[in-house]
């Protein structure tokens, strides 16, 4: 690598039912133009709508084969997390940028620990507000889908209890209920509330219940989340939306296994918490092409790339905000851009084989080192 040029990355995702890509022609075109490479494996904008002459006509380089692309990038960006396949192909001293959820999976953690990569995770970044601006356009996505999928699920035909959320005249709508008032369940609670629907949002933050009391429609009620109100809650939800997040590290079983049973028979839990291992102790991973399975008479979806399934939307929505660290990175280096930006040393979970995220390192009872050591 020559100073202050890099060789970037983007391969194409192979998550199944994967639709992104970590890069769109603009950023290509700003990279190439301050001097740096950008190779795009061939086919990885196709899900989003991008072609390969798209980037091509924009500096790009096209590559064929993702052996190439790792081998040769010295800052790969990507969507989702590498998966096993992609394991043996981490170079050391490799910067990888992208969603890791590495508390959510500890033979990936030791994979990349071992790998000498430096990982840093999209979830992670956090800015001077304390917000997750590359985390937030995915969950404004995976918030607003949530409403769409419980939707359909509850339909008789996908083992629903044959609900329409926002009823019709002289029938009762669907009980709606949100675990988290972030971001994802925020959105979650517009779009149930816009399609009619009874909505319950608990969260432990009672400044943002205020807000969320002041700005939601009179059909969404703003509650404490604490063990009885959850159980209370659950004993009428037709539809559930978990939505819980601490950055970096699982999430809490806010729904034991024994609760599942209080659920009304043929209910639906969209657990979009299972990126970080799920709010619901019966969640299990899924895919967009088997995305439910029944426990206890209740349909659980817990697909781990909800965003995935709309990848033009995603694609350009994620790449609006990643694009600037991108180029930090690429101008800067490693070291002096996580040296002059904060937000993005938060996203830094891993350096050349030492957890350097306090979440992740308490998940799994190990050593943290500071960012920079």
């Amino acid at each position: 690598m020559i100073k202050n040029k890099y060789v970037i990355g983007v391969p194409r995702e192979i998550k199944t039912d994967e639709y992104r890509v970590a890069m769109i022609p603009v950023g290509v075109e700003e990279l190439t133009r301050a001097g740096h490479t950008v190779l795009i494996q061939s086919g990885a904008g196709h899900g989003s709508g991008i072609d390969d002459e798209n980037y091509a006509v924009n500096g790009a380089e096209i590559v064929e084969r993702t052996e190439d692309i790792w081998r040769r990038a010295d800052l790969v960006v990507k969507v989702k997390e590498p998966l096993p396949a992609e394991w043996p192909l981490l170079k050391a001293g490799q910067i990888v940028f992208t969603y890791f959820h590495f508390a959510a999976d500890r033979a990936l953690t030791e994979a990349v620990l071992q790998s000498g990569i430096t990982a840093i995770a999209y979830e992670t970044i956090r800015d001077a507000r304390g917000t997750l601006p590359l985390l937030t356009p995915m969950s404004e996505v995976a918030g607003r889908m949530s409403i769409q999928e419980g939707a359909k699920f509850l339909e008789r035909p996908f083992e629903g209890r044959g609900i329409l959320l926002g009823g019709v005249p002289g029938v009762l709508p669907a009980n709606v209920v949100i675990l988290g008032a972030g971001v994802v369940g925020a959105n979650a609670a517009k779009v149930a509330a816009g399609l009619g629907a009874n909505v319950v949002i608990l969260d432990i933050n009672l400044d943002r219940l205020r807000y969320l009391d002041d700005v939601m429609p009179p059909n969404v009620t703003a509650l404490f989340s604490d063990r009885h109100n959850i159980l209370d809650s659950l004993s009428r939800a037709d539809l559930l939306i978990g939505a819980v997040l601490i950055p970096g590290a699982r999430a809490p079983f806010l729904v034991r296994a024994d609760d599942i049973k209080r659920m009304p028979r043929r209910a639906v839990i969209i657990d979009v918490a299972i990126d970080q291992g799920g709010c619901v102790e019966t969640s299990r991973p899924t895919t967009h092409s088997k995305p439910t399975y029944i426990i206890d008479d209740v349909v659980h979806y817990c697909v781990t790339n909800m965003p995935g399934a709309v990848g033009r939307t995603s694609t350009y929505a994620l790449t609006n905000v990643t694009l600037a660290y991108v180029l930090q990175l690429a101008r800067k280096g490693y070291d002096k851009a996580v040296r002059d930006n904060p937000a993005l040393a938060h996203g830094v979970n891993i350096h050349k084989g030492k957890v350097t995220n306090p979440a992740v390192a308490e998940t799994f009872g190990w050593p943290c080192i500071a960012v920079c050591e």
